[in-house]
């Protein structure tokens, strides 16, 4: 071959190379790089065969996986051991390229029956490098004698070099899809396991308001057969304090299951249902006006508390001759977005609050006030007005339960 005959192929190899990265890079199918890889090394070298190996270190044997040229049933079949026993097992256990110009002389290999088949009598072999051992060989296969040189040992590297960088891209592509399969499939095992949760939830409220509701009808039932005034008051107390949780459960029922939910309805609707429950004189009013306010469920059933007894208070001692109004209020605070206030007013002839005094169910309110990290304040002139001021960003202590408060 003359000097401009090998100065053509030498350009036409690297022009070969080049477009071939090109295309490695752009396709995702490894199948379909490793088939054109054979195709462009054949045509590249201007022969007939070409194949590509994979190792396979369990069985210790090369895998012929794409080739060029061959008749059916070559590819997908074992060509020989991964030893120096062939050329191809040759480059892979030696690392070094593999030449052979003419297999009719050199009787120290063992081939399978298809090379003669096909008449093979030269060949190439180059490894092809991964990441952690070989993925396996490139091989040039000629049915005529062959003069191979350095050049055409630099093209067939070239090409080894970009299948290894292909197939180190595939396995990513294919880690990272088996990642995402197991990430959806958890993402599905997770939303099965949220849908059962939620059903268990929504069940476990139905069960805790009708136990509740349940509870209360007891209650009202042992009020009617109790004569004693004190023991009266401490039932109607305890009643009006498990229909106020069981406001509670039905406010949520009605709610997705979230650990907050509105205040500002949950108290509207609170404050319409005391008048059945405590059946009180027709010239009292109780009117309620409240802002949209998100809370953590204990601090709701906090608040809900504090709002039944003090409404039912104002009915119960500071209207002696049955008329009179209340008034509830949910407020944020105007120069602090993060408190909020609630009041409770009424316009009764008011009481002299004395310092820890547990009358009326002030201990308790001032309790349930600590609880949602609030205070508690009250004026009592021409009427009696309670403030608890508390904070609305907080989060507050799961593990304190209200029930320890009452």
């Amino acid at each position: 071959m003359g000097d401009a005959e090998e100065v053509k192929k030498l350009l036409r190899q690297q022009s070969a190379i080049a477009a071939f990265g090109s295309f490695a890079l752009a396709q995702s199918d490894l199948q379909t790089v490793l088939s054109e890889a054979a195709r462009v090394c054949a045509s590249g070298l201007g022969v007939r065969f070409c194949k590509v190996c994979k190792y396979r270190p369990d069985e210790n044997d090369l895998l012929i996986v794409a080739g060029f040229g061959w008749q059916a049933g070559v590819v997908g079949n074992v060509v020989s051991r991964a030893d120096a026993s062939s050329p191809q097992g040759r480059a892979l256990s030696t690392g070094e390229p593999s030449i052979c110009n003419d297999l009719r002389k050199d009787t120290q290999f063992v081939l399978p029956p298809f090379y003669a088949e096909h008449g093979i009598i030269a060949t190439i072999d180059v490894l092809i490098k991964g990441a952690h051992e070989p993925y396996g060989v490139l091989e040039i296969d000629s049915d005529k004698p062959q003069d191979y040189n350095q050049q055409d040992i630099i093209f067939l590297t070239g090409f080894a070099n970009v299948l290894a960088e292909a197939v180190a891209t595939a396995s990513r592509t294919a880690l990272l899809q088996t990642t995402i399969r197991q990430m959806e499939v958890l993402v599905e095992d997770k939303n099965r396991l949220l849908e059962q949760k939620v059903v268990l939830a929504e069940e476990l409220q139905h069960r805790v308001r009708n136990n509740l509701q349940l509870i209360y009808g007891m209650l009202t039932r042992q009020l009617g057969e109790t004569t004693d005034e004190s023991g009266q008051r401490g039932i109607r107390a305890i009643a009006r304090r498990v229909s106020t949780l069981a406001q509670v459960y039905d406010h949520l029922l009605g709610a997705e299951m979230t650990r907050t939910t509105d205040f500002g309805t949950y108290v509207k609707s609170l404050c319409r249902s005391l008048g059945e429950v405590q059946a009180l004189p027709a010239k009292v009013t109780l009117t309620c006006d409240s802002e949209v306010l998100m809370l953590d469920l204990d601090v709701v059933t906090a608040l809900g508390i504090v709002v039944a007894e003090l409404v039912t208070n104002s009915y119960d001692h500071a209207f002696p001759k049955g008329e009179g109004a209340i008034e509830v209020s949910v407020r944020r605070d105007p120069d602090n977005a993060n408190m909020a206030t609630l009041v409770i007013r009424d316009d009764g002839h008011g009481f002299e609050p004395q310092s820890g005094s547990k009358r009326h169910g002030l201990g308790l309110v001032r309790r349930l006030a600590e609880q949602v990290r609030g205070t508690a304040s009250v004026a009592a002139n021409k009427g009696t007005v309670w403030t608890i001021t508390f904070p609305l960003a907080d989060k507050f202590d799961q593990d304190a339960e209200i029930s320890a408060k009452l």
